[in-house]
């Protein structure tokens, strides 16, 4: 992508934003078209914008197909590391390209055809990612729900997206237990007004599935018998602005939102990324440490490194207890991987249980060169810990399930930028990000808003909501006309790089004054004894609002009597000096645990709804609803 300079990344981001046509159409060059784009946006249906109207692909053959026919057949495209089962498969892109063709087939063979959604239901196995794959083959839309989701969930998504088949395994493993997810999914589809015409199993043998065994609306197959007779599919050529996927994310209703991604920009901007944010190219070794069911999974474990021609390792365990918090410095050993990528929570999970890092010592990592982090804020403490401890850079990226790819991160593939301690560096070419007011106005440097990025948004970004282009534009497009709204809260420095503080509904207003939790949190966390830390604000008679610290203390660590009572007056003095007195914050709780979701995001808006005496809003993706439990009584009124 050119010659690295000094001024690489501001030339580049310059030219996306001044030229947006001839920097995309060059970055569409790594993308291999059957019609190529002549328009490179359209932008008839403002505020709804369309990348590469006209032009045609198919993004399974640019993933898949072409790297088989240009000699990479037998190198490996993903490697299955599942410590859960104890086993491990290398499968090279010719190997992938065959499984993924039959199961196209075998989904032809049941009617998908361009166009049709396919739900996905699975853990994180290659068959997870064969189906996808199959779907993008066939012009089908793929929407993978997180495996495990609970049956009320999963029914929201497929009464939205409306599949014609439905793919399941019979099973996830956690490190403790087995899920079984056929029955969570006859639960879901008993509710459900739709119903697919056919359920696919794969039988895992740690919980097999009854198949067909009952009267049902649906036909029920098993994915070895089904694949067994199948003819293997060609690609089909569908339009850049056709969808690739529906993912759903939480909305503020209760009702999922299906975000849309497309074929041709989600290609392009994918590509673009991975060399020039992630420095990743063909034959690295690239490990994301997440779940298929996320957009982080979708993005970085199967879209962009086999877009690249690179090796992905999808890894079925945990951070911790598969089986101990060495797990990704053996995984980074044993497959020779170049950078790695997953959530701050992960890492804190590791520090907790070896502080020191020693079982960092059993392990060669030399192959690693850097580590990013995203899907929540890296505070600073994590950030020095990981640095100091692994000896390369620790890189965070910021964005969300709309955007596909980081809005803000340091692009060490165009031009690597020094690291700041609490911000995932500067805007990313395409996105033109602004720091506005309550009326829309943008604040000068240094000065905490909204964030907000003008319109269009880059190509990859959600072109619309599924089937609802007006909850589109009323969710995100019209809160400050021109711009899409993050729902997130920072600040702009005088370097140009970004700082994000929160979610907007998480800035408190205490006396008048604005304060992000995340700038208190970063205090909480600096103190030795604290694992991990949250915010929330609650109502106050005098004041309006008051934050109220929970923290989690390092293992070993006792919060009880004496003890207890010395940290919390030292979090609320530490907050006081860091902070400042503006701050007001004089409750700060020990807790055993904090609530989260699957992905490793606090459930803050929860917490302050039982705060505030209020009915939580428990989301289907909690981790352990359990934590709320004992949360309560600390948490309520009088409490």
């Amino acid at each position: 992508m050119g010659a690295m300079s000094t001024d690489a990344y501001r030339t580049a981001y310059a030219q996306s934003l001044e030229d947006p046509e001839t920097f995309w159409r060059a970055a569409a060059g790594g993308i291999e078209w059957l019609t190529e784009p002549t328009t490179v946006l359209d932008d008839a249906f403002a505020p709804l914008y369309r990348w590469f109207p006209g032009a045609t692909l198919n993004t399974c053959f640019n993933a898949l197909d072409r790297h088989v026919r240009d000699g990479r057949g037998d190198q490996p495209a993903l490697i299955h590391d599942s410590p859960v089962t104890g086993t491990k498969e290398t499968i090279t892109y010719a190997g992938l390209l065959a499984c993924v063709a039959t199961f196209a087939g075998a989904l032809a063979s049941l009617g998908v055809e361009k166009g049709d959604r396919v739900v996905v239901y699975m853990p994180m196995v290659p068959e997870a990612v064969v189906a996808m794959l199959a779907c993008a083959r066939l012009g089908a839309i793929h929407s993978v729900v997180f495996g495990g989701f609970a049956p009320a969930e999963l029914a929201a998504r497929i009464e939205d997206a409306q599949p014609k088949v439905v793919v399941a395994a019979s099973c996830g493993i956690e490190p403790s237990r087995v899920v079984e997810y056929k029955p969570m999914l006859d639960a879901a589809l008993d509710r459900s007004s739709h119903k697919p015409e056919s359920v696919i199993v794969l039988q895992r043998e740690q919980a097999r599935a009854a198949v067909g065994e009952r009267d049902t609306d649906w036909e029920e197959i098993d994915w070895d018998e089904l694949v067994a007779d199948a003819e293997p599919a060609e690609c089909v050529e569908v339009a850049a602005t056709d969808p690739l996927y529906v993912l759903y994310t939480s909305g503020t209703t209760g009702r999922p939102k299906g975000i849309v991604r497309d074929n041709g920009g989600h290609a392009v901007a994918l590509r673009w990324s991975m060399q020039n944010v992630y420095d990743i190219g063909p034959g690295d070794v690239w490990f994301t440490a997440s779940d298929v069911g996320w957009v982080v999974g979708h993005s970085y474990i199967v879209y962009a490194p086999l877009l690249t021609g690179a090796t992905t390792v999808l890894y079925e365990g945990k951070p911790v207890g598969t089986p101990d918090a060495g797990a990704f410095w053996r995984v980074i050993a044993e497959h020779g991987v170049k950078a790695m990528f997953t959530a701050p929570t992960a890492y804190r999970a590791i520090k907790r249980d070896d502080p020191r890092g020693e079982l960092l010592r059993e392990h060669d990592i030399s192959s690693l060169e850097t580590v990013f982090l995203a899907g929540e804020r890296l505070d600073p403490d994590t950030y020095e810990w990981a640095s100091s401890k692994l000896g390369v850079p620790v890189v965070d990226n910021w964005w969300q399930t709309e955007t596909g790819w980081p809005i803000a991160a340091n692009p060490r593939g165009l031009e690597p930028m020094p690291i700041k301690a609490g911000s995932p560096t500067v805007p990313m070419p395409g996105y033109a990000v602004s720091i506005l007011d309550e009326t829309g106005a943008e604040l000068p440097a240094g000065e905490e808003g909204a964030i907000a990025i003008r319109l269009p948004l880059p190509p990859g970004t959600l072109a619309t909501l599924w089937g609802d282009d007006q909850r589109y534009v009323d969710g995100y497009l019209s809160t400050y006309p021109g711009f899409y709204a993050t729902g997130d809260g920072g600040l702009v420095d005088e370097d140009g790089y970004l700082f994000v503080m929160g979610r907007t509904d998480d800035v408190l207003n205490v006396a008048g004054h604005r304060l992000s939790t995340g700038s208190i949190e970063a205090a909480l966390a600096g103190h030795l004894d604290v694992a991990e830390c949250a915010v929330i604000g609650v109502a106050d008679e005098l004041k309006g609002q008051l934050p109220r610290g929970l923290v989690v203390l390092k293992g070993g660590v006792d919060g009880s009597g004496e003890a207890g009572e010395r940290i919390r007056r030292e979090l609320v003095q530490r907050v006081r000096d860091e902070v400042g007195a503006v701050a007001a914050l004089r409750q700060v709780d020990i807790v055993a645990a904090l609530p989260k979701t699957r992905s490793g995001k606090i459930l803050r808006k929860t917490m302050r709804e039982i705060a505030d005496g209020r009915t939580p809003t428990v989301p289907g993706t909690i981790e352990d609803a359990s934590v709320l439990d004992t949360l309560g009584p600390v948490l309520r009124p009088g409490g």
